[in-house]
């Protein structure tokens, strides 16, 4: 029998192990400790997140499925929803980039089509150290090349996302990947296994010994120096064989056949039939014997926890067996009956006729232990200061705003995005660049949905609670900007350690905020994923809560841009913009320490002006809008004039704080529009508006407080294609 020692080795505690032995009754065998430790695992359990996630809020009116399922989904009318999901693969892509992105790519599609939804688009946010650094550089170029890889020859676009650098991310970067799939309302499938004597059926690639232990062994513990050994932990991925499952589960799920569908994601056959078990309070019996494998001698525990990718479960009536079968063989996967549903609430594991685990289902899923967190807020200087990437007198705002166009995370990212097909599926309206978020049409209608991903965490370092609600608020600005409406919010909770008292703060407070931001722009939160113990010997990563919104418009065909269109335009500043260089892209350039707090953000306000902005971009009003983000004013004005190819001359007023007038930051608040005077005067009575000149020219011409920038668009674009270096 196992020992104490051996379950602490697979990442349980002491006390878990009495908790084991006491809810089943007797000591654990070497099955049962192993699927124990998976399913008990933080990555599987969410034991230190649980409780937390509980108060963010879970209902809306458009909402179609929430909480609890593969993925969560939105009504966006005439019978449609939009399936969507963000999750986590940082600890595999910080070992091995390449399969960690790739197969990243794969579960989250494999959440999507589990639903019965058709992947429509896929979108990630990207976290590395800072690209002066070769580590940095090969896991961006490797990750980068991993998501291209699976998305492009899947066939599903990359329709956007963001990548930032950050000196905390270096040992340990982030790898969130969103996807997005279309189905019919009444189509919608869920997981729980129901029917006493239906059919458990195995398809898909074939079984081997890949990704054992990465629940429990890889993704619930801090990376140390021997992440290398850790390699065989990390999933491969075969998107030619997704391909070919995702065409074979929705063909299945077309014809009725399923009682259920689950992917097999992270703990594979353990948390898949066991989690169907749970939510249909029944009980399985799976004969391994039964199960396609690609080893030889493979023994039952590696079955049960093997993460091969590219697996699905499903339930199915006896009567529909041979047609689920010849349908796996029609589509050239792996099809297998491998065992049946019970009512006995146990998982039950067999060899042929020999039972080599009984594990009550309760025990498995609902009564893993759930922690209450130790918080107290860290003292000052948790994260060191910024190295200083400035080599010039920031008094100077033309050589500044170069500086910041340059820097990486404010640099264009179209060098990523050109290793991504954005196109494939013909439903892309907006392309990367070409707006503050994607936008896609919808079918047989002039409708379409926005998609945003945002989250920035050096801003969270500096306040949590204040750090999550503007990544909220980034998110919905783009969608303002497109001219969509926020249906519902998908999140990714990246954080250091748990069991750190300053950690916990750090994870508690995020949670609230994004709680509060969401509850006061009434979207739901349709599901995510929590990702904890990033961190190496060198530290925690930045507390980085990713945040993914899906909205709808009504005309795609209106849809927001956020370059300058046409000369002779008005330009203004729009919405309740209270700028501040701490915590800033400036701040960062000039190795300024990490402030600690943030300024309070008015959300009511934020969220009038959003609204009149969105509603002025639905109406036509705008030839343009793009929120203020990094960088500032001035920095929103550039990329207007690059996204557009276009100049502008505009007086900026006299701010005593020119630095903080034309670099200062306050995420969500802020915006720069063009169109008519007549228009720009018209939204300024449902929103504060300033005037600030006009489109047109060769150049941005602009005057602040004495001071005059004037530097032609060719200078502005080399600044800002700095990164393209990387992809050479």
């Amino acid at each position: 029998m196992p020992t104490v020692d051996q379950a602490v080795a697979l990442g349980l505690t002491a006390d878990e192990f009495g908790l084991i032995v006491e809810k089943i009754g007797r000591e654990p065998n070497g099955v049962e400790l192993a699927v124990f430790s998976l399913m008990w695992s933080e990555h599987c359990a969410y034991k230190h997140s649980k409780k937390l996630l509980r108060a963010l809020p879970t209902e809306g009116p458009r909402l179609a499925l929430g909480p609890g399922e593969n993925a969560g989904a939105v009504d966006v009318g005439d019978g449609w929803v939009i399936a969507f999901k963000v999750e986590s693969h940082n600890h595999p892509s910080a070992v091995e980039p390449f399969q960690g992105a790739a197969t990243g790519v794969g579960g989250i599609l494999r959440d999507i089509f589990a639903i019965g939804a058709r992947p429509i688009a896929v979108l990630d946010s990207l976290r590395f150290g800072e690209p002066s650094s070769p580590r940095s550089r090969y896991l961006l170029e490797h990750a980068v090349g991993g998501i291209g890889h699976y998305g492009n020859s899947i066939g599903v676009p990359t329709i956007g996302g963001e990548v930032y650098f950050e000196g905390p991310y270096e040992q340990n970067c982030l790898v969130n990947a969103m996807a997005l799939g279309l189905a019919r309302g009444e189509a919608l499938m869920r997981s729980a296994a129901t029917g006493i004597g239906n059919v458990l059926v195995l398809f898909g690639a074939s079984t081997g010994r890949d990704g054992i232990g990465g629940a429990s062994v890889l993704a619930s513990a801090e990376l140390g120096a021997a992440d290398a050994d850790k390699r065989p932990t990390v999933q491969v991925g075969d998107p030619f064989a997704e391909k070919k499952v995702m065409e074979c589960s929705l063909e299945l799920l077309e014809r009725g056949l399923l009682v259920a569908l689950q992917d097999l994601g992270a703990a594979g056959l353990s948390s898949s039939s066991a989690e169907m078990a749970s939510k249909g309070e029944v009980g399985l019996d799976i004969d391994v014997g039964l199960v396609a494998l690609r080893e030889a001698g493979m023994e039952p525990w590696e079955i049960m926890v093997s993460e091969s990718q590219e697996r699905m479960l499903c339930v199915v009536e006896p009567s529909q067996l041979d047609e689920v079968l010849a349908i796996c063989e029609k589509w050239e996967v792996n099809g297998d009956a491998i065992g049946s549903v019970t009512d006995t609430r146990a998982l039950r594991v067999f060899v042929g006729d020999e039972l080599v685990a009984d594990m009550p289902v309760p025990a498995l899923v609902d009564d893993c232990p759930l922690y209450d967190l130790v918080v107290q807020a860290p003292a000052a200087g948790l994260y060191p200061a910024p190295a200083r990437m400035l080599e010039h007198d920031v008094s100077d705002p033309g050589v500044t705003l170069l500086a910041l166009l340059a820097s990486p995370n404010i640099a264009s990212r179209l060098a990523l995005f050109q290793q991504y097909d954005w196109l494939v599926q013909s439903r892309t309206v907006r392309r990367p660049e070409q707006a503050d978020a994607a936008v896609l049409a919808l079918p047989q209608s002039p409708r379409g949905i926005a998609i945003s991903i945002d989250g920035s965490g050096r801003r969270v370092a500096c306040d949590p609670y204040t750090g999550a609600i503007e990544a909220v608020l980034e998110c919905t600005a783009n969608l303002a900007c497109a001219g969509a409406e926020p249906l519902g919010l998908t999140n990714c909770l990246n954080f250091g350690n748990p069991e750190k008292p300053h950690i916990a703060w750090q994870l508690t407070e995020a949670i609230r905020g994004l709680g509060d931001a969401c509850r006061a722009f009434d979207v739901p939160v349709v599901g995510g994923n929590v990702s904890l113990y990033n961190e190496s010997g060198d530290g925690p990563i930045y507390p980085t809560p990713v945040v993914g919104m899906v909205g709808e418009l009504p005309d795609v065909a209106r849809a927001g841009r956020s370059g300058f269109a046409r000369a002779g335009d008005s330009v203004a500043l729009a919405g309740p913009f209270r700028p501040a260089l701490p915590g800033s892209e400036l701040a960062k350039l000039r190795g300024d320490e990490l402030p600690v707090g943030l300024p309070e953000i008015d959300v009511s306000a934020v969220r009038a002006a959003q609204e009149a902005i969105r509603d002025a971009v639905r109406g036509g009003a705008l030839s343009s809008a793009h929120d203020v983000a990094e960088g500032g004013v001035l920095v929103a004005v550039a990329e207007s004039c690059l996204g557009g190819a276009v100049g502008a001359k505009l007086e900026l007023g006299s701010d005593e704080d020119v630095l903080r007038a034309l670099f200062g930051e306050s995420p969500g608040s802020g915006f720069v529009l063009s169109g008519s005077s007549e228009a720009l005067r018209a939204l300024g009575e449902r929103v504060a508006l300033a005037l600030l000149g006009t489109v047109g020219g060769a150049s941005l011409d602009v005057t602040c407080g004495g001071l005059r920038i004037d530097i032609g668009l060719d200078e502005l674009r080399a600044a800002h294609s700095s990164l393209g270096q990387l992809f050479p």
